[in-house]
Order: structure tokens, then sequence, then C-alpha cells
């Protein structure tokens, strides 16, 4: 099939797509959107096809491990649908009669939506939710590798529309293996995009003259303080550090540890699991082999990762990731960058001042605007990130990866995708979430004026410059 048949499908799947939203919109209600997101997300929750999804996701993209992927499908989705369980998407949600607006949900249209191979079920559904309690359709385009996860997971929701009369073309992807014509199609005549992923997409997405839903790189940087609970803060480093096989781009990727409790700190994650690793140069041969991740570590368990990089033998057998030495940071220092494994960067800072310019320093290389963490007994520590570091998320005293895109614990909304805001080149700096599918129409009505005399304006700025 030629380059112009290609984008013939995207086109015929495309109409179908607006045909069946214009009559999802137009015969809708709160209940049907509600009952078509309960589909998508009980598609993926089932615990049969939730095991067959991650177990297809493994095999086919080679990344993550099946447990932590059954696990992440099921509480990223049943997070989602607590966060959406109140939501009013649909009909006038809000009248304001001090304002006199009329507040009308709308529905985006047909979102497309980009996906990475990275979660080929997760991400996916967490978008096809969103969409249908906003009204839309969807149609998406998996990477490669994912191309047999989400043909799977769009069976699965059919077979769900199927018991509740709802139309398949809601919920359709670009056909085959993916390509970058067939990708470029879809930005160019959606009506948002969403893309998770690689930054070409993200840059692509931006560029494509459609509205965009893109986020940021991740390149987590973790600062340990001299006040923290070290067994704790190793106990969820680990955990997150570990989780999916560092799949998620909130695994930390960059630990930064003060002087006072460094030792003390290495020792702690010794006793969870981490190995501290000094022959820096010897783990960047064999990680970036010929200048790009060495594919055999990428998302790969302990025990692969640890065979990649010639380390058996030289870490305990318990293992679970290593922590490299190091204090360079930039181009020509990769792991300062992000690894996309069970490999994390350490660096010794001699106190928390000079930790916040270490991990000013590697998110100005990458991962600025994405999310920093910290583990300290000073809450204005936190403040202090917030306010120096180009951030977005400030994550404190939690294991990062399952907090950043929001857990049952903490109040951000539940998500695969993380906005990174001008730091990260995005246009939002929030997790991409169910208010970003919907749009409003507003009826203004006239209310009294409220007209003010000047002085009630420049008072007391007369007083400081004169009239």
């Amino acid at each position: 099939m030629n380059v112009q048949d290609d984008l013939s499908q995207v086109d015929l799947i495309m109409a179908r797509a607006r045909k069946a939203q214009l009559a999802y919109e137009k015969n809708g209600s709160q209940l049907r959107y509600d009952r078509a997101a309960q589909a998508a997300a009980w598609a993926l929750m089932e615990p049969a096809r939730n095991r067959h999804l991650a177990e297809l996701a493994v095999q086919t993209t080679g990344l993550g491990n099946v447990a932590d992927k059954i696990t992440k499908n099921h509480r990223k989705t049943l997070g989602l649908m607590r966060d959406i369980s109140q939501a009013k998407t649909f009909g006038v949600i809000r009248d304001d009669a001090q304002s006199g607006i009329i507040e009308i949900a709308r529905p985006m249209g047909v979102i497309g939506a980009v996906v990475p191979s990275t979660n080929p079920a997760a991400t996916p559904a967490n978008n096809i939710i969103n969409a249908l309690k906003c009204g839309n359709a969807i149609v998406l385009s998996p990477s490669p590798k994912g191309v047999p996860a989400c043909e799977t997971l769009i069976a699965y929701i059919h077979d769900e529309f199927d018991k509740i009369g709802e139309d398949h073309d809601l919920v359709q992807m670009v056909p085959g293996a993916g390509s970058k014509e067939k990708t470029q199609r879809l930005l160019e005549i959606s009506d948002l995009i969403v893309v998770t992923g690689s930054q070409n997409n993200v840059k692509r997405a931006y560029t494509s003259g459609t509205p965009a839903l893109a986020v940021g790189a991740g390149n987590v940087t973790v600062i340990v303080d001299e006040t923290c609970d070290l067994a704790a803060a190793a106990q969820k480093i680990t955990a997150s550090k570990t989780f999916d096989n560092a799949t998620s781009c909130s695994s930390e990727n960059a630990l930064v540890v003060v002087d006072a409790i460094y030792d003390a700190f290495v020792l702690a994650l010794e006793k969870v699991g981490g190995a501290l690793i000094k022959d820096e140069a010897a783990i960047v041969a064999k990680l970036w082999p010929d200048g790009h991740l060495n594919r055999s570590v990428i998302a790969q368990d302990a025990d692969k990762m640890i065979a990649a990089l010639g380390l058996e033998g030289q870490v305990p057998p318990d293992t679970e990731f290593i922590a490299v030495e190091t204090s360079g940071i930039g181009p020509d220092h990769p792991l300062s960058g992000e690894k996309l494994s069970r490999v994390a960067a350490l660096y010794r800072a001699r106190d928390f001042d000079h930790a916040v310019q270490i991990t000013d320093q590697i998110l100005a290389h990458q991962g600025a605007g994405h999310s920093v963490g910290l583990h300290s007994a000073h809450a204005d520590r936190a403040l202090h990130l917030g306010t120096a570091l180009p951030t977005c998320r400030v994550i404190v005293n939690q294991a990062h990866c399952f907090a950043t895109g929001g857990a049952f614990n903490n109040g951000m909304p539940f998500s695969l995708s993380m906005g990174c805001g001008t730091w990260g080149g995005n246009s939002i700096d929030d997790n991409v979430h169910w208010k970003h599918f919907l749009q409003t129409t507003k009826i203004i009505r006239e209310i009294p004026p409220r007209e003010p005399k000047p002085e009630d304006i420049f008072a007391d700025y007369w007083k400081v410059a004169g009239q």
C-alpha cells in the first residue's frame, strides 16, 4: 500500500469518527457519556482482560513487566473513574447569577491521540475515557510496537459498547503499523490532538496547525536532605524507580543527596536493593554503546539489566537498581539525562542550597517543567523548590512515579501525561485530565453595572506616583 492509500485510510476513519461524534453529541446526555466512559474503563480493568493486555504489552514491546502493568492499568483507570464520577460534562454546567453567565459543556469533536509503546494500554485508555466522558470521538495512533495492545484494547471496548448499544466508531485507531505520514495526517485533521511520547511527536503536534495537548520530557531529579527519614526515602525511591522497569516519565533519574547523610543514605538504599556503582565510565560505555541507549537495558528486569551492564558478580544478588556516582551534567554526561532503565545518577551535594543548584543544572539540560522530588522534614524547602526551580510539580516525601500522575493519597488528577508548562515547551502545566477534553459556550446576560470611579482604582497609586 502506498502513502496516498495510507492517508486515504486515515481520512475515511476520521469521516466515520466525525459522523459518530455528531450523533453522540446530538443524542447525548450525561448518562450516555458516563456509560460510555464506564464501558471503556471496564474493558481494561476487567481482570482477565487486564492481564492479557499487560502480557501482550510486554511481549510485543519488550518493555516493563506484567505484574506492574496490571497494577498500573487497574489503579490509573480506577483513579481516573473516581476523578470523573461527579464531573458534569453535558448541558449547563454552571449558572452564575452574580456574573450573569451560564456555561454549557460542549465536546471538542474528534480527538487524535498519539500514544507511546511504554504504556500501550493504560495511556490510550486514559485518553479514551476522558474523550468519551466529554462527548468526543477519538482516533488513536499507537507506536508500531504498541499496535497489538491498542488493537486488543479497542476490541475489548467495542465488546463493552455492544452491551450498551454504543457506536464502535467513537473509538478507532489508525490501521496497521504506524507511520510518520499517517500520524501527521491525523494531527492535521483532528479537532484536538493529545500527544504523549517522543519529543519529535510533540514538536510535530505543536506545528500541525491543530490545537494540541502535548507534554514535555521527563528526567526526574530528587533531593534527599539531612532531615529526612532515610529508610522511608530509600524504600519509596526504590519502589518508584523499579516500578514497571522505569518505563514511567516520572521515574527517578537523578538522586541528589546532601553530604551530611550521603553515606548513611547509600547504606539505606543497599538494604532495599539499590547498589552503589562508582565506575561511571564503565556504565556509560555499556548503557550507550553506540551513542544510543542500549535496548538490552531499557525497561528490563533487574537481572537482565545487570547482565547487560556487565555487573554480574559485582553487585548483590538482590539488587533491584543501580545508583551510579557522578558529578557531570550536560550533553557530554549522558547519565544526567533520562535513562528509561533501572539506572539512576547519584550526585553528592555540599548542602541543601548546593543540591538545588545541581537540580537546576540537571533540569536546564533535560526535564525542565516536569517534576522534582524532595525527601525532607522541612516544609519550607518544598516551597523554596517551587519558587526557585523551573518545575510544575514538587513531589514531597512520596514515591515519585506513583505520586506525579495522581495517587489515592494526594490531590493530583490521575493521568499518564504531564504538562510541563513553558519550561518544557508545553501549553499546559497540569496533568492532562478530563477538563482538557471539554470546551464551553457562554450565555452572557445583562446584570446591574459595576463601573468604578477612577479614584477607586488609582487612589493608592496616586499617593506614590502622583496624578
